[in-house]
């Protein structure tokens, strides 16, 4: 007589297979945000050291304008 504990179970094979396909779907979705999120705050860097050494940093902001008062 066979071990039924040693079968195979087609149910749980395809349960894993979809919940395998699942993860990684996930997994590489994840692993695109992230890579955009890296290349944004490289680029900022890059940016600010740029600026840094040009000596746009030292500049100041320009004055806004003073609102009129309505009456």
């Amino acid at each position: 007589m066979r071990n039924p504990w040693t079968t195979k179970n087609p149910f749980m094979s395809m349960w894993l297979s979809t919940a395998n396909r699942v993860a990684g779907s996930a997994r590489g979705q994840a692993a695109a945000a992230i890579k955009r999120e890296t290349k944004a705050v490289q680029a900022e860097a890059a940016k600010q050291m740029v600026d840094f050494w040009t000596g746009k940093a030292a500049t100041p902001a320009p004055a806004r304008k003073a609102r009129k008062k309505r009456t």
